[in-house]
């Protein structure tokens, strides 16, 4: 089995988070669940394949990434979301790793899906993402929403063989609802330091479309792409509504 701690956040994910945990069996002695109050079978699952489960409050996607990185037993952290399934290849590759090297952090490529179908082109078609850190120098930012890794500037980032499929979506009602989540969390966070201007929140959402759909070939991957280009731009464009509503009720 690899050093490597495997940190998962879920909440409600029985759907998805067996596949994951069963990809990941005999990989790792050690498998971190930080649940934020799911109510279906999520913890008894994770329970079964012998995962440790902290369950916690929501604090924002950043600051509960880091209570999974703070209980890990192993240094090297494999940090995934519960849809997300790393291939064989990209097993194996991480094994070959020298561990004892610190000072680089894993980018890995990403394979995203739309229910069973393969997202080729527009904004999901060529999606990559450092995930593979050494917490003794890399940590997640402490952002609600949108966070990202702190890499220190010495860290080299290498590029690994294989890839993580992520079943993120099954409809577009769900990519919808999603879509409206992110938009009320991104408006708040933008409170007080971006202002949404008419040209934002009308402008950028058709460029939003016309670059997804468009320019990134989007068209390709049929009805699948137009929706994803077009609940994206409502996304661009509900965010600056939001974040107009909050800057006049302030």
């Amino acid at each position: 089995m690899c050093p490597v701690s495997v940190v998962i956040m879920t909440k409600n994910e029985a759907a998805i988070i067996g596949r994951t945990l069963k990809a990941i069996s005999g990989f790792t002695g050690d498998v971190v669940i930080v649940d934020n109050g799911s109510t279906d079978d999520t913890i008894s699952i994770a329970e079964s394949f012998g995962c440790r489960v902290i369950r916690t409050h929501w604090q924002g996607y950043g600051p509960t990434k880091n209570i999974g990185i703070d209980a890990a037993k192993y240094d090297w952290i494999l940090s995934l979301d519960a849809d997300e399934i790393p291939d064989a290849t990209l097993l194996e590759s991480i094994s070959n790793i020298d561990f004892t090297d610190t000072a680089k952090a894993y980018d890995l490529d990403f394979k995203t899906y739309f229910g069973a179908k393969q997202i080729r082109f527009g904004e999901w078609g060529v999606d990559h993402h450092v995930r593979l850190v050494n917490r003794k120098l890399v940590r997640w930012s402490d952002d609600e929403v949108h966070e990202k890794l702190l890499l220190p500037d010495r860290i080299k980032v290498v590029k690994l063989k294989g890839a993580v499929h992520h079943y993120t979506i099954g409809s577009a009602a769900e990519l919808k609802s999603k879509f409206i989540r992110y938009a009320e969390l991104n408006a708040q966070r933008y409170y007080g330091t971006k202002k949404a201007s008419a040209l934002k929140t009308y402008g950028s959402p058709a460029f939003s479309f016309i670059k997804n759909y468009v320019f990134k070939l989007g068209f390709l991957d049929g009805n699948e792409g137009f929706t994803i280009a077009k609940l994206s731009a409502y996304y661009t464009w509900l965010k600056y509504h939001r974040l107009q509503q909050l800057s006049r009720n302030k």
